[in-house]
């Protein structure tokens, strides 16, 4: 989180009201930073929508004093994917939040994965898992459409002072997080239900039959636990 602060700071002297040599001395730290930093993938830079509209001032006025090389940084910037558009403004108290949102936007597919398979709970519990409802599917559609929209009103408000023709592909029409992870929810339940009918897993007894006392079926349930690891082990060792 201190590298993330550094960030807001020396984005601050961009956005801000201070003269022109301390906002460009702002971006070019920025930059620089940017560049050097240690984190694999690289902590990208937020800016508001409101917060690209000072960025581009910043470029006319740079033009403006016949600095050009400005314009061809923020084009440099842009075509690395540096910034993380959005359409909330951030302060130091919101920046935290606001980041962790979008970077788990960003990484809802690994996440989804990670938390579902790698998760220390029973095989019932995956069997009766509703995955759109764990991964809340309609706020995630909703944030996923937000940012493409977000992203596709930045680039053209870039295009306004630099030439943005080669990072425009940054905001074309590609599946969104939300719709991949909506296939998934999809591909889950019909597996599920492959499950289910190749099993009979989910069938109830017919009546009349007899059921288990308690602590028969608890014996049974760890027996078959202990089976169920023992063919999941030899499984991963055949993969």
């Amino acid at each position: 989180m201190a590298f993330q602060k550094v960030l807001l700071h020396l984005r601050g002297y961009i956005i801000g009201t201070a003269t022109l040599s301390h906002r460009l001395g702002g971006l070019y730290c920025l930059f620089c930073l940017y560049e050097t930093q240690p984190f694999k993938p690289p902590f990208k830079i937020y800016l508001s929508l409101e917060e690209l509209k000072k960025l581009q001032k910043l470029v006319i006025n740079a033009k403006e004093h016949d600095l050009r090389v400005v314009s061809a940084l923020v084009k440099r910037m842009l075509e690395k994917n540096v910034f993380l558009f959005g359409s909330v403004d951030t302060n130091e108290g919101s920046f935290t939040e606001t980041v962790d949102q979008l970077t788990q936007l960003q990484n809802a597919r690994v996440q989804v994965a990670y938390k579902e398979l790698f998760a220390n709970t029973k095989i019932e519990d995956f069997l009766h898992m509703d995955l759109g409802m764990e991964v809340d599917l309609n706020m995630l559609k909703k944030m996923s459409t937000d940012y493409a929209e977000a992203k596709k009103i930045a680039i053209n408000e870039a295009s306004k002072v630099v030439d943005v023709q080669d990072i425009k592909h940054i905001s074309e029409d590609k599946e969104l997080v939300g719709d991949a992870v909506e296939k998934m929810v999809g591909q889950w339940d019909a597996q599920r239900e492959v499950f289910y009918q190749q099993t009979g897993a989910n069938q109830k007894l017919p009546e009349g039959e007899q059921q288990l006392e308690p602590q028969q079926l608890q014996l049974q349930l760890l027996s078959d636990d202990e089976n169920f690891d023992q063919e999941l082990e030899q499984l991963l060792s055949e993969t």
